[in-house]
Formats: C-alpha cells, structure tokens, sequence
C-alpha cells in the first residue's frame, strides 16, 4: 500500500533508477561456441535482477577483438547506449598475439578516458597470458591492468580465468576458452568488484530522485504522507524521508 502509493505520488518504480551496464570485451565475454543464455554475461543480467538492481545489462563483445578494435567502436557504443557502468574486458588478444604493450595500454587508457568522460564508471577486468613471448613480456601484460588501474582509482578484477584457466574440465577443446560449466565462476570473479558500484549507483539515484520530488511534491501531497505516518518532504526530518524511500526501493 505504502509501496504503491509512493510510486503514485513519486513517479518511483524499477524504471525510474535504470541504469545501464555496457560489457564491452572479447571473445571472452560474448559466450564464445555456446548459447548466448548460458555465458556469463547472460548470468550477470539474471543476477543483477534478483539481488534487486534495476540496471539492463547490454553486451556489446565481439569474438577476436584487440584493443585497437575496441577502441574505434568505443565511441558509437557509448553514445547509443549511455552507459553507468562500462565492464572493460580487453587485451587477451593483443597479448596472445604479441602486440606491442605500449600500444595496448595506450589504447585501454583511452578507452577509459572517454568512458569516464560520458560520465561512466570503468570496472577494469584483468587478464594473463602464458609465456610465448617470454616471461618479461607475460609480466608485463599482468601488470599493464593494475597499473592502469591505480593510474586512473578503478575497480580492479585481477584475473577473470582465476580458477578456469588450465582446468580442462572448464575450458573447450582449445584450451583457451572457458566453456559453459565455467561461465558462473567468471561470474564470480566479476560480481564482488561490480555490485559495489551498481550499489552506489542506486542509492545516488534513489537520493536524487528523492531530493527533485521533495522539490516538486504538491500540498495535497503532503497531506496523504502525513496521514501515512511518513515525514513530510521539506520539513526538518527530510533526511529520514530520504532513507525511508530508499529502504522501500531496495525492498
């Protein structure tokens, strides 16, 4: 009842916080040689839904990417999709092929850059590639995503194969790609560094919708919150007002 009359009165409602959630990666991400249901960003869409976050999760992976490839189609993905949170997963190509580091981390750089500049939060996944090119190399590659990571304060997963890379029960027959079994785990690797950030997202929304409607919220208004029981927007207990409607949201 209270719920319900809030949204009423408020314009409240799941649909009124949506944010989005752009996972921008590789092969990696985008459910490579399995149903796009079963990979983990698929799981990711489901998990946000039932810990209670209102944000759409768009994959816009592409199998084979580079960093260079990342960062031309950056720009149209933001713009069409403007994003809260930009998941960046990219580089296991560069380093798989042994493309120049410097390269690969100049173009991460921007490509969080202009994340940030369309006012998205960049969660910085890492990766780590065997020692083909030699053990400098490989160090490097490793080291390229904390470092980028300190350079611009991101929240960092370390490793997304954590567990999963070289377990052949959880990989296909090339030995690179996770397969479907594994696609939870990755899961798992991901979410304890993002639900903070969707957290965060929630509340600043919840709050600011709040503080426009407390703005906005006519008299006659006013006396159906009162006879609630609920603080009445404007007078000295609107901070409480704004906690209570957070709690209802996040029910």
């Amino acid at each position: 009842m209270v719920l319900v009359l809030l949204t009423a009165i408020f314009g409240f409602g799941a649909s009124a916080h949506a944010q989005t959630v752009l996972v921008f990666g590789d092969s990696l991400s985008a459910a490579y040689r399995m149903p796009v249901e079963q990979g983990w960003v698929a799981l990711l869409q489901q998990r946000i839904k039932q810990q209670g976050f209102a944000h759409q999760v768009v994959n816009a992976s592409v199998s084979g990417e580079t960093t260079r490839g990342g960062l031309t189609r950056l720009p149209a993905a933001l713009k069409t999709h403007q994003p809260s949170t930009v998941i960046l997963e990219l580089g296991a190509n560069d380093g798989l092929r042994g493309l120049p580091m410097k390269d690969m981390e100049d173009n991460l750089r921007s490509m969080i850059r202009s994340s940030q500049q369309a006012g998205a939060t960049v969660v910085l996944v890492g990766m780590r590639i065997p020692p083909n090119y030699g053990i400098r190399y490989s160090l490097d590659f490793m080291q390229s995503y904390s470092k980028l990571a300190m350079e611009f304060g991101l929240p960092l997963v370390p490793f997304m194969l954590e567990g999963i890379a070289g377990d052949r029960a959880l990989n296909q027959a090339d030995g690179i790609h996770p397969n479907a079994q594994a696609q939870g785990l990755i899961l798992d690797r991901i979410w304890p560094v993002l639900e903070p950030q969707l957290r965060k997202q929630t509340r600043n929304a919840a709050l600011k919708t709040s503080q426009l409607s407390t703005r906005a919220t006519p008299a006659h208004h006013h006396t159906r919150l009162a006879g609630l029981g609920l603080p009445i927007p404007g007078h000295t207990d609107a901070r409480h007002h704004h906690q209570t409607i957070f709690r209802i949201q996040q029910g």
